[in-house]
């Protein structure tokens, strides 16, 4: 099983950038996918997680109106579009699956500064 999630980097405040993570070793159209954070001396949070067939989506309140999570199940991939970024919004964004299992990737850091 792994969760590989690419795509974070430095933006400046204001910026945007799209997290994905790719999936492989089970059966990604029968998961729930979340992603998480976690910032330097904090605990991890939840920021958006996405139903298996990508109906239903949840946000944590910070989030909402500036993030985006979305899949492809043909792809086996899952985005979180992140817009507005905020100084706040620095952290190690983890990728996780659930059904009967769970499973996290190794983390992706994103850091808005200018």
């Amino acid at each position: 099983v792994q969760l590989v999630e690419s795509g974070g980097g430095l933006v400046q405040p204001g910026g945007s950038l799209r997290l994905s993570c790719a999936a492989s070793g089970f059966t990604f159209s029968s998961y729930a996918m979340s992603w998480y954070r976690q910032a330097p001396g904090k605990e991890r949070e939840l920021v958006a997680s996405i139903g298996s067939a990508g109906g239903s989506t949840n946000y944590a309140d910070s989030m909402k109106g500036r993030f985006t999570i979305s899949r492809d199940n043909v792809k086996n991939t899952v985005y979180l579009q992140m817009n507005s970024l905020e100084p706040e919004d620095t952290a190690v964004y983890y990728c996780n699956a659930r059904a009967y299992r769970e499973y996290w990737g190794q983390g992706t850091q994103v850091t808005v500064s200018s």
